[in-house]
């Protein structure tokens, strides 16, 4: 039996949690078991191949072993900070994901409202589907049809001459100094109406009553939407706010493999980019995989810094 003073404090000793975690297992046996596949694969898929971040303090080459390459401790890391290519790329992982926070974040928020404000009816769906489609695409069939839009003779140089808004047609993706606003309005393109199902999914659930309050108040729909709609969002907004904030150095891979190319490299060139360029074009795998683990940490700490500030924002609530 615990101590009274336990008890007054509402723990319980380990024994009897455990004792009674084998109890209610026992009682819901077939439940329960119904987790034990997805366990069995986080533990093979997700949990054992951490070991193989042990190469990034080892000099690893293809013809050694996880165990036989030697310890080379910190030199990859030290290897990383004077590597002026690297940091190009973090520049520009920098540039484009802030640049796609801060534009590509309010887009699916004010699309979704535009959406959910619209009377129901055929129009009503046909708005979200032409929005939803782009997502389907992938990133290969997107750059396909961008690289053709943009090229000299494309749709995108010969609307501009049609217009007089220039006299003599370029290949856009050529154009360094451009790449990282294709590279966010591109990535808005494809993914704003996608956004919008959460955002539409809450809003479906707000009381209606509370509109109608505002209503006979005399509220307009502007006064409506700022005060009921966006309050009732605050949540799943935070929310994708922190998944956002913690993905800004993990993105970006399949579109920069796609837009690349040897004019647009310096300025389109971003770390997981880099990471694939080292690891499995030069096969210095020991590097990328010290380039990848110092990623990894630095998301994490942006997921927490990001959980954070939004709690303080809602008061205090973590969503997380």
């Amino acid at each position: 039996m615990p101590s009274p003073a336990l008890q007054q404090m509402g723990k319980r000793p380990m024994g009897q949690r455990i004792k009674e975690w084998v109890t209610d297992f026992r009682r819901q046996w077939e439940i329960q078991s119904m987790v034990i596949p997805g366990i069995i694969f986080m533990i093979v898929f997700c949990y054992i191949p951490i070991y193989g971040l042990t190469i990034a303090f080892k000099n690893y080459t293809v013809i050694d072993t996880l165990s036989s390459a030697p310890w080379v401790g910190l030199d990859n890391f030290r290897i990383i900070l004077s590597d002026k290519y690297f940091w190009d790329s973090v520049i520009n992982t920098l540039g484009i994901s802030f640049l796609k926070l801060a534009i590509g974040f309010v887009i699916p928020i004010i699309l979704g409202i535009m959406i959910y404000e619209l009377n129901r009816g055929r129009f009503k769906k046909i708005v979200q589907t032409i929005s939803y489609l782009p997502h389907f695409l992938s990133w290969i069939v997107l750059g396909g049809m961008l690289i053709t839009w943009f090229s000299t003779s494309g749709l995108f140089n010969q609307l501009l001459l049609e217009l007089g808004l220039i006299s003599k047609p370029s290949n856009i993706l050529l154009d360094a100094g451009k790449y990282w606003w294709i590279a966010t309005l591109s990535d808005i393109w494809k993914e704003a109406g996608w956004g919008t199902i959460l955002y539409l999914a809450v809003m479906s659930k707000i009381d209606p009553t509370y509109y109608e309050a505002a209503r006979i108040d005399g509220a307009s729909r502007i006064r409506q939407i700022w005060n009921i709609t966006l309050p009732n969002m605050k949540m799943i907004i935070s929310l994708n706010l922190i998944l956002t904030v913690s993905g800004l150095l993990g993105s970006n891979l399949d579109q920069t493999l796609v837009l690349m190319n040897s004019q647009n490299r310096e300025k389109a060139e971003v770390i997981n980019s880099y990471v694939y360029r080292m690891g499995m074009t030069q096969g210095d795998f020991s590097y990328a995989t010290a380039v990848g683990l110092g990623v990894s940490i630095v998301s994490v700490i942006l997921l927490v810094a990001a959980n954070k500030i939004t709690s303080k924002l809602n008061d205090n609530q973590s969503v997380l």
